[in-house]
């Protein structure tokens, strides 16, 4: 039986989760879309049922609903999401940088017999990561360099000249949790290292434009009892999104066809 799954936000995540997931055969059955907007362009819709009502969910009966529509869809769609009887997925990791947000959903999510799940987003070694942390860790730290253009409407704009660059500027460094409040399309990413690791308060970020790069750098160091780990990934941007990463939406896949299949990497 096939995985009922809802998509909320049809931008450019998750119209690419969509179709890799139709392109792969995945054993999902992608049985509604929620927009913000309801005369919003559709295109690739197609006979879809389209939402805009967290209390709408319940209708679809979904098995899975993640969410890819910005930090403001992450808590209404998620608490609709539990209350429906389905597990929660949000991309907009950024919504959580105030600890009680995430608490208050984990219990309804306890008290629905459900989970939320939380993706990798664009770095990996979230697994490694996140089993350090069962023993003391003593430093997390999370670099970000991206070409200019990427950094482009930003609050970056007022921290350094984009378009006069010749080397890389590394133009903010403070907390996962300022850094994902501040930055919410480009270090939403930086939320992850936090949840996997010490937490936003005490995972340090480095946000940084590099004229020299093509694509963008995520640079993860930790220390710990575990011993040390320096994970570095250059990812392609996603096609219509250069703030997002083309392995943002993979990994929303990977989260996907893991609920589905039998199998479980």
């Amino acid at each position: 039986m096939a995985l009922r799954l809802v998509l909320v936000g049809w931008g450019a995540i998750g119209a690419r989760v969509a179709g890799l997931l139709a392109a792969r055969g995945a054993a999902v059955d992608l049985v509604g879309v929620a927009l913000r907007d309801l005369g919003a362009a559709r295109a690739g819709l197609g006979d879809l049922r389209v939402i805009s009502d967290p209390s709408e969910l319940g209708d679809l009966r979904p098995d899975l609903v993640v969410e890819a529509a910005g930090r403001g869809a992450a808590l209404p769609w998620g608490r609709a999401a539990l209350q429906a009887g389905a597990d929660f997925c949000p991309a907009s990791l950024s919504a959580f940088v105030e600890a009680e947000d995430l608490g208050a959903l984990v219990d309804l999510a306890r008290a629905q017999g459900r989970q939320v799940l939380i993706p990798a987003g664009a770095v990996g070694g979230m697994d490694a990561l996140s089993a350090a942390s069962r023993l003391d860790l003593q430093a997390v730290t999370h670099e970000i360099s991206k070409p200019p253009r990427a950094w482009a409407g930003t609050g970056a704009e007022a921290l350094c000249d984009l378009a006069q660059l010749t080397q890389a500027q590394c133009f903010y460094q403070g907390t996962a949790g300022d850094a994902a409040a501040a930055f919410p399309q480009n270090a939403n990413v930086a939320a992850m290292t936090a949840l996997a690791g010490v937490g936003f308060a005490r995972t340090r970020v480095r946000l940084i434009a590099d004229p020299d790069l093509a694509m963008n750098r995520h640079r993860i160091l930790a220390e710990g009892d575990f011993g040390r780990m320096e994970i570095t990934l250059d990812n392609r941007p996603l096609a219509g999104n250069p703030k997002s990463s083309e392995l943002t939406a993979l990994s929303l896949v990977r989260l996907i066809e893991n609920r589905a299949n039998p199998l479980v990497i």
